[in-house]
């Protein structure tokens, strides 16, 4: 009976079972989401939005998941709903989506000639007669560049006098006037009444928003249940290595969609990329409900995140990482937000914007392996921060001067080693400044201030210098930007002291050699507590 009970608990917690399907379960939702996060930007384009109105759209995206992401995990946790979050997130996220379908790309269409049979090229000569018509009647100029006419690139149509670019591939007829007359006290005829592009505009946030409510839950949801799933069975130390299966999965996701659309594209369009996300988030669910999940009994302390707040302002060389991964969330957001804008004025389809970005991503992966041994060359992991800065900076630099779709590919592989080692750094800082059981917290805090804050403010400026000075301005801002950031990092962490605390976990495990006078102080206590216990025994058997 015994040796049967035993074999019931090992199968119950079934660490390697368990890490296999967390495994799976980031590889295909990191798959579903490279499949149309990435690309969503030039979709925004194609509908006729401007590069400020999706600075806009993306900040607010990122902003929401900034408040409801750590919101949400709490209440997921305090309420034990973790699995029915994370399911019902996969299946609310790959509905919602389809609602930027129903949205039309606009009137005039000007593509590069990749469907010549379904959809011809336009006739400069006409496009100008019509352009100039519309004009006249409408008392508004447009400006047309010419160069991008003539090379078959999408053409970008600005008002003059009215501020905002219009995509050409986007444009649309202005308001017609039996729409002068709809009241604005209501939101749908106030929404009514405006041109366009500002009723894109809305309706794409709108159903942005809604998407990011439904989606932004489940990452962290499901990423607590984990661990303190493996917390419980004290595997921690596996915890990371589910970030493997996410790049693995976001680098095949990148490459699959980038494939397929350019292949189908004169069949399906860019609808493909909405599909393929849809059909990986459907195929999640399964893996979902039977994720690894484990609910403790008691509560963890509401004070957490206030406390990681209080260590990292304690710390200077943590409050100078904390700024460093601010600024660099907000390049990241950018290049992320219009390198693909940039990409496609360049001749670039999806194919070579696939490949590219899982390229980044398989780089990344492989810096894992050698960020410990680089760490302990510069003696000091902090100055891998400065290598990411700089890293970052070379990389923007080169974005600005990218002359074909192919040449982009060298950039990317030094990506992947610029965010490797700014998060391998970020992870060794965490640790540095931790008290027993903030370790999570204090790394979370960080990525919070990148990926969520720094990203916010990094789509919104990017898509104002965007839409007035061009895509190679940003990138050359950003260059030296960062250069200068990194110079002054290095002579602050050079002028700052290390204030490293004792992280007892990690000393314990630590292969470390003790001294003379510790060794013989443990060893006192520890026989003057065997001693103890024997004479409690003895005392024991003799009273029996």
């Amino acid at each position: 009976m015994v040796k049967k009970g035993a074999m019931q608990k090992s199968k119950q917690w079934n660490v390697k079972g368990a890490m296999r399907l967390a495994g799976v379960f980031h590889f295909l939702h990191s798959c579903g989401s490279a499949c149309l996060l990435p690309f969503l930007t030039l979709y925004f384009r194609h509908l006729g939005l401007s590069a400020s109105m999706i600075g806009i759209i993306m900040a607010s995206k990122h902003l929401l998941a900034l408040v409801w992401r750590p919101f949400s995990s709490v209440l997921a946790r305090h309420y034990d709903k973790r699995r029915t979050i994370v399911v019902g997130s996969l299946l609310s996220s790959a509905l919602v989506v389809f609602a930027l379908l129903l949205f039309p790309s606009a009137g005039i269409q000007i593509e590069s000639g990749r469907c010549n049979t379904s959809q011809p090229d336009v006739d400069p000569t006409s496009f100008l007669e019509r352009t100039t018509i519309a004009s006249q009647s409408n008392t508004t100029v447009y400006s047309i560049d010419q160069t991008s006419v003539s090379t078959k690139q999408p053409v970008e149509v600005s008002t003059i006098g009215v501020t905002s670019n219009w995509s050409a591939r986007g444009l649309r007829s202005l308001k017609k006037p039996e729409q002068e007359d709809v009241p604005h006290s209501e939101f749908l005829g106030s929404l009514k009444a405006m041109d366009a592009q500002h009723q894109m505009f809305f309706l794409v946030l709108i159903v942005m928003s809604l998407w990011e409510f439904m989606a932004a839950p489940l990452e962290w949801t499901a990423d607590d249940g984990l661990y303190e799933y493996l917390d419980f069975v004290d595997a921690t130390d596996r915890h990371n290595n589910v970030k493997l299966w996410k790049q693995l999965g976001a680098a095949f996701g990148n490459c699959a969609v980038g494939v397929l659309v350019t292949s189908l594209f004169c069949l399906t369009g860019t609808a493909l990329e909405f599909y393929s996300y849809t059909a990986f988030m459907i195929l999640t669910i399964p893996t979902a409900a039977l994720l690894p999940i484990y609910l403790r009994k008691r509560e963890r302390p509401t004070s957490g995140g206030f406390k990681a707040l209080q260590l990292v302002h304690g710390n200077s060389q943590a409050i100078l990482c904390a700024v460093t991964v601010v600024l660099m969330g907000m390049v990241s957001s950018a290049v992320s937000d219009f390198l693909l804008w940039h990409m496609q004025d360049r001749g670039a389809t999806e194919i070579h914007m696939g490949i590219s970005l899982a390229l980044a991503h398989l780089s990344q992966a492989g810096f894992a392996p050698f960020a410990g041994r680089l760490s302990r060359f510069l003696k000091y992991h902090g100055w891998l921060l400065v290598i990411a800065v700089v890293t970052l900076a070379m990389q923007c630099l080169y974005y600005s001067f990218l002359w074909g779709p192919w040449v982009v590919i060298p950039a990317q592989l030094l990506a992947g080693f610029g965010t490797g080692a700014l998060w391998w750094s970020v992870t060794s800082q965490s640790e540095d400044i931790a008290t027993p059981g903030t370790e999570k917290t204090i790394l979370r805090l960080f990525e919070v201030l990148s990926l969520e804050l720094g990203a916010a403010l990094g789509s919104l400026s990017a898509g104002f210098v965007v839409q007035k000075f061009g895509a190679q301005v940003l990138f050359q801002g950003m260059a030296v930007t960062l250069a200068l950031w990194s110079s002054a990092l290095a002579v602050l962490k050079w002028k700052i002291p290390r204030q490293r605390r004792i992280n007892y976990s990690r000393l314990l495990a630590a292969d470390t050699e003790i001294s003379e006078s510790e060794s013989d102080q443990e060893k006192d206590w520890l026989e003057t507590a065997m001693e103890d216990a024997r004479g409690n025994d003895k005392w024991t058997k003799d009273k029996s």
